[in-house]
């Protein structure tokens, strides 16, 4: 389990769209699982950040979640295996309660779960994840975790998360890739998320603060992140 962190700009939804195949490295080489990533690697699943519902939408929880095995086929071609798979899917994250409700009836943290069995239907090896915290409240960001930290270890699925608060997270991590001004750390989150190891990444001082539950604050990039704010 990866969090992939950084402020705004950084690249971190680049770096998965290069993993997707959906765009070229400017220099160097990359490889997933021993190739040049390309479109449709059915052993990515993905999660975009931006997964437009319109409220009016009628289409179903499973509909959506069979796209994840025979693409863009809404039910056409779709067979009783496929069906079956997509209830699979959807039991996995907890949502098979959700399988016939239409999309535009759900709330954010069910549509995360119905999106993460979509991405997971079709047995990845890999699990990309842009900001599925984003648009969460904090009792359903934690049960989100709680939710893919048993995916990866169920599963043995390796996940790579972008996040702009590590809190939520920190119990579940096994690394942390830290991405700003073109330079990268990673490894374990104690040694990673350092205010040592982040000034040197930074090249300008970075304070990283601690309060008494553990959550940390990251001060002195171009504006405060992983802060988690109590309203």
């Amino acid at each position: 389990f990866v969090a992939v962190l950084g402020p705004n700009g950084a690249g971190k939804t680049t770096l998965f769209r290069l993993l997707l195949g959906l765009m070229s490295p400017q220099g160097g080489s990359l490889s997933v699982f021993g190739k040049t990533p390309s479109r449709g690697n059915q052993r990515i699943g993905y999660v975009p950040q931006q997964h437009p519902i319109d409220s009016e939408m009628g289409i179903e929880a499973l509909q959506l979640v069979r796209l994840g095995l025979n693409g863009h086929q809404w039910g056409i071609g779709s067979t009783k295996k496929d069906t079956e798979e997509a209830l699979i899917a959807l039991r996995t994250v907890g949502a098979e309660a959700l399988a016939h409700r239409p999309l535009g009836a759900l709330s954010g943290g069910e549509l995360q779960r119905v999106f993460l069995a979509e991405a997971l239907v079709g047995k990845p090896d890999l699990l990309l994840l842009d900001e599925p915290l984003a648009s969460l409240d904090i009792r359903r960001e934690s049960d989100l975790v709680r939710l893919i930290h048993g995916v990866v270890q169920k599963q043995g699925v390796t996940v790579l998360l972008i996040a702009h608060d590590i809190n939520p997270l920190l119990f579940a991590l096994d690394r942390v890739i830290y991405v700003t001004n073109g330079h990268i750390a990673a490894g374990e989150p104690a040694k990673v998320l350092t205010s040592k190891s982040l000034t040197d990444l930074y090249g300008t001082p970075v304070e990283v603060l601690k309060d008494s539950h553990g959550r940390i604050a990251i001060i002195g990039t171009e504006k405060p992140v992983h802060h988690h704010e109590s309203h």
